[in-house]
Order: C-alpha cells, then sequence, then structure tokens
C-alpha cells in the first residue's frame, strides 16, 4: 500500500466528526492493504506502531531538516521497515544511527508524508481514530460482527494482529483466538453512578463491593510462573513481589484474575493512592503493596469470561476467597449504603455495584459495573495549559480538562488551576512542555497523554467549551500515571450531573 494513501485516510478522518463516516473512510483503506502490511497499517492509523514504542523524541525527529520529495513513492512497508531498523539500533552512537535511519525515510517522503511520519515516530498521532474507532473498521472490512472483532481485541491485546487476522482468515480465525494465561486481557470498566440508588437498577440482587484506590492489576498464573500486569498490559511483576508471592500460594494450577494492589499501613487502613503508586518503584516487598481481587477470568484449563458473575465470584471464593475485596449482594439500597459507609470508614473510595447476571465484557465501559463514589470525582485528559502570572509566573498552571466523545475522543470541558502545590506546578511545567504539540499565546497544547483525577460539584449546560458543559468548582487531586486517554471519563457521564 502506498504511504500517501494512508496519509490521505488519516486527514479525512481527522476532518470528519462523524463515527460512521471515520468507519467507513478506514474500513475503505483497510480493504486495500496487503496481508503483509495490515498490523503496520492498523498500527499507523491508531498512532501506536505494532512494536511500539519507537526510542525516537521530538528533537530528533523535529530537528532533521530534510527537503521532501516531489512525489510518493514510500509504501507502508518501508516506514514499517524503517520502524524496525530503528528499534533494532542501541548502545554507544544509536541516536545518530537511528536519525541517519530517519533521515533517509524523510528525504523520500513528500511533505505531508514527513509530518506523518514525525508523529509516529514521535507518538503525536492525532485524527480521532481511536482504537474503537478502527476496530469497527476493521469488522466492516472484514465483514465480520464488530463483537467478535472487540473479543478477539480483548483476548488477544494486540488489535493490529486481530485486524490482520479478521482480514486474513475472517470470523472463524476471531474465534479461534482465545484466552492465554501469561498474556494480558483488556480490563472491564465500570460507568458511574451518582447514588446507591442510580446504580442499583438491575434485575435482582446485585454483587456492592469496596471500591479500593488502589493499582488495577491482573495477575496470571501458569505452573511455578506468575506474571502481574497492569489495566495497560504493563508488566509490573518485578515491582509487586507480594502480589507475586499471594499468587503463588493459592491452590490452583492455572488462574487469570482481576484486582487491586494497595499499600496498608499497620492498622489495615489504605496508604494514598501516591504512596502505593511510588511503593511500585521500589521493587522490595517491604513496602507491603498487596492484593485484593474481584474476579477470576480463567481457572485451571476453563475460560470463565462468558459465565455470569456469580458464578465466576463463586470460582473466586474456591481458590482466593481470603482474599477477595470485601463484598456483599443485595438489592436493597439502604443496605447498599450503609456498606458504602462502610468502605467510607474504612478508608476506602466508594463502592461497585455488579449485575450479578453479566459476563466480563473486557475493554467495555458498559452499564453492568457501576462505580459510587460519595465525591464527585472524573478522570479527564490534559489538553492543554496556560502560563501563570503572579506567584505562578513561569509555571504551567490553568488546565484545560476533556472527557470523552462518542468516538473515544477528548472534548474539553473545562478548566482548572485549583489543587496544586509549587512541587506539582515545577513536575507539571516540565512535563506538559515534554509533550508539547503547539504553542499559542499563553495556551501550549500537548499530546492528550495524560489523565488527571478532578474533583468539582457539578457541571452546568455551556456553550463556551466543545462538549456543551462545563466543570463547576474543578479541583486537581492527582495525575493518573496508571491510566491513559483512553480510560478517561466519558461525556455522557459527566452529563448525568446536569440538574
Amino acid at each position: 500500500m502506498v504511504l500517501d494513501d494512508l496519509v490521505s485516510t488519516a486527514a479525512n478522518v481527522a476532518a470528519t466528526s462523524s463515527r460512521n463516516e471515520k468507519i467507513d473512510l478506514l474500513a475503505q483503506a483497510l480493504r486495500q492493504t496487503s496481508p503483509g502490511e495490515i498490523e503496520a497499517a492498523v498500527g499507523f492509523l491508531v498512532g501506536w506502531p505494532r512494536q511500539g514504542r519507537i526510542g525516537v523524541g521530538g528533537a530528533t525527529a523535529y530537528g532533521l531538516d530534510v527537503a521532501p520529495a516531489p512525489e510518493p513513492t514510500l509504501t507502508v512497508r518501508d516506514v514499517d521497515d524503517a520502524i524496525e531498523r530503528v528499534r533494532a539500533i542501541t548502545g554507544t552512537g544509536s541516536v545518530q544511527a537511528r536519525a541517519e535511519i530517519l533521515t533517509d525515510l524523510l528525504a523520500r517522503a513528500t511533505s505531508d508524508e514527513q509530518v506523518f511520519i514525525r508523529r509516529i515516530f514521535t507518538g503525536e498521532m492525532r485524527h480521532g481514530a481511536l482504537e474503537g474507532v478502527v476496530a469497527a473498521a476493521v469488522a466492516k472490512a472484514a465483514g465480520v460482527p464488530a463483537t467478535v472483532v472487540r473479543r478477539a481485541t480483548m483476548l488477544s491485546g494486540d488489535l493490529c494482529a486481530t485486524a490482520r487476522i479478521a482480514l486474513t482468515e475472517g470470523r472463524d480465525g476471531l474465534e479461534r483466538i482465545g484466552l492465554t494465561v501469561l498474556r494480558p486481557v483488556l480490563p472491564m470498566l465500570a460507568s458511574t453512578a451518582e447514588t446507591v440508588q442510580d446504580a442499583l437498577t438491575f434485575d435482582g440482587p446485585a454483587s456492592v463491593e469496596w471500591k479500593l484506590d488502589g493499582i488495577r492489576i491482573q495477575a496470571h498464573r501458569d505452573g511455578d510462573e506468575v506474571r502481574v500486569f497492569s489495566r495497560n498490559g504493563n508488566d509490573l511483576t518485578d515491582r509487586l513481589p507480594g502480589v507475586v508471592t499471594v499468587v503463588h500460594g493459592l491452590p490452583v494450577r492455572a488462574v487469570v484474575l482481576d484486582g487491586e494492589a494497595i499499600g496498608l499501613d499497620e492498622s489495615e487502613r489504605p496508604y494514598a493512592f501516591q504512596d502505593t503508586m511510588s511503593g511500585t518503584g521500589r521493587r522490595t516487598e517491604a513496602f507491603g503493596a498487596v492484593p485484593f481481587f474481584f474476579d477470576v477470568l480463567h481457572l485451571d484449563g476453563e475460560d470463565l469470561l462468558d459465565l455470569p458473575l456469580v458464578e465466576r465470584l463463586d470460582a473466586l471464593e474456591r481458590v482466593a476467597g481470603h482474599r477477595r475485596i470485601r463484598s456483599t449482594v443485595t438489592e436493597d439500597a439502604a443496605e447498599a449504603q450503609r456498606f458504602l459507609d462502610s468502605a467510607l470508614a474504612a478508608g476506602h473510595e466508594g463502592i461497585m455495584v455488579k449485575d450479578l447476571s453479566s459476563p466480563y465484557q473486557a475493554g467495555r465501559r458498559g452499564k453492568a459495573w457501576r462505580k459510587v463514589k460519595p465525591a464527585k470525582t472524573f478522570d479527564l485528559v490534559v489538553l492543554a495549559a496556560e502560563w501563570g502570572h503572579g506567584r505562578r509566573r513561569g509555571w504551567l498552571s490553568n488546565l484545560h480538562l476533556g472527557a470523552l466523545d462518542d468516538n473515544g475522543t477528548p472534548v474539553m470541558v473545562g478548566k482548572t488551576f485549583k489543587g496544586m502545590t509549587d512541587a506539582l506546578l515545577a513536575w507539571q511545567t516540565e512535563k506538559l512542555q515534554s509533550i508539547k504539540e503547539r504553542e499559542e499565546g499563553i495556551t501550549v497544547w500537548v499530546r492528550p497523554d495524560l489523565v488527571v483525577e478532578i474533583e468539582l460539584e457539578g457541571v452546568q449546560t455551556s456553550t463556551r467549551y466543545p462538549g456543551g458543559i462545563a466543570l463547576r468548582f474543578a479541583r486537581l487531586l492527582r495525575y493518573r500515571d496508571d491510566k491513559t486517554a483512553a480510560d478517561a471519563d466519558t461525556l455522557e457521564s459527566l452529563r448525568a450531573l446536569q440538574p
């Protein structure tokens, strides 16, 4: 496939706000891709090459002044091969060697292709084609149900590879993809409910569980080997030895568990989230981060994903009952409220309310799981920041915040400068400048990579921001290093706060 075709597709996708039109454009491009280029093309479209992080910084990529080629000749495979060569270079002189490969590639690229390539190499690709939209396009191009593609992606953890299988082997190939122990599965996500009563809308009783403010983990064991993954699939095994010890001691041969790792003090109260996160970097058991589990996805050769939650919880009790997150089963709002009160009294942040009949729908933020937290807190994407004045002169202070629209694209819903210490301002200024995309007056626009937890009193209808709402009395609580932009809360969840 000629790279120029993919560049044109990306531009057209960025130019439309219609999800259906995005899907149509992407599907058309994917149908024209050769089997050997599918994984690379999908990686370029979602802005994350199939090889992962490339290792070329903005200073290198944008510091190369190379005249563009007059006509498009590059293929998708040419760029993919260059990425392979760059990633293979290590050691002394690697920066110069990588720059030489990139220089040669840019010399063969047109002006538009140069922009595209630089963004791929530096992780700055932004055109609205997030993974959910591309997955839907893969389904359309392959002529298979979107649910089948989503499930295969969930189990493989690799949209690029899933796309290749969908387009070359069809539904039969996708349905052969199963859960593989020691390979992370995309986690199931929760929507937000404002009150216990709002959350209890299932037919019959629900599982009501303490919501711990820890690190979301997925623990895998196959015989004597244990691996621990973050919600984003990063390997945390060496950083959470306490979790490894617990999983090693369970009476199973093979298991995949979903849960939280959290630090507890001598009185069994949880450490602050920041302290738990910093403890993962100490590579020692002394900090005491321990796991508590709320679901089991695989047990001794049997996948449990499609079983109702009530059956998965029975299996969890058998293998890890002493490590289950505290829970109760009820449909009574008063009882659930008392359980929420007990969670808060123990130092936790709220409760989860779950449909007992629901399967494990990985990667989905549906209504089967609902989180209830007394404080109105939301995870939002940092889109930009403004240079401060007065005592904040020289620091990036006022954050521009976005929630995800129906396409999974961050859309601005407000600003905040509250809740920032001097230390945070200093760190924030350096970090945001490292991911700067452009600067307009006092505003520095950044790649939408960072997620912050924001506390607010509510929202109101507003035409000031693209999201159609504005945050009321928003305050920064913390940066969520464990989350990506795709994990942020949605416009829909914020709009639910409107009076």
